[in-house]
């Protein structure tokens, strides 16, 4: 298992967590996602290392931002 961490920008509600882990689900190997409007943090828990770019992209697609931390 492996637990990577980021950072997302922009988020100030429920609708905005529901969002990006709608879309950050659809990446293979996530088997569970911590997401958090109130701290900012975005915490995956993945069998594999994950692809930041793809994270990166799907938050973007949610309609924010992020940064690995």
């Amino acid at each position: 298992m492996s637990t990577t961490e980021y950072e997302v920008t922009g988020m100030t509600c429920g609708h905005c967590e529901m969002s990006v882990r709608e879309e950050v689900e659809q990446i293979a190997g996530i088997e569970n996602i911590d997401v958090s409007a109130t701290t900012g943090k975005l915490v995956l828990t993945s069998a594999t290392d994950l692809d930041d770019a793809q994270v990166f992209a799907a938050v973007k697609e949610a309609g924010y931002s992020a940064v690995r931390v």
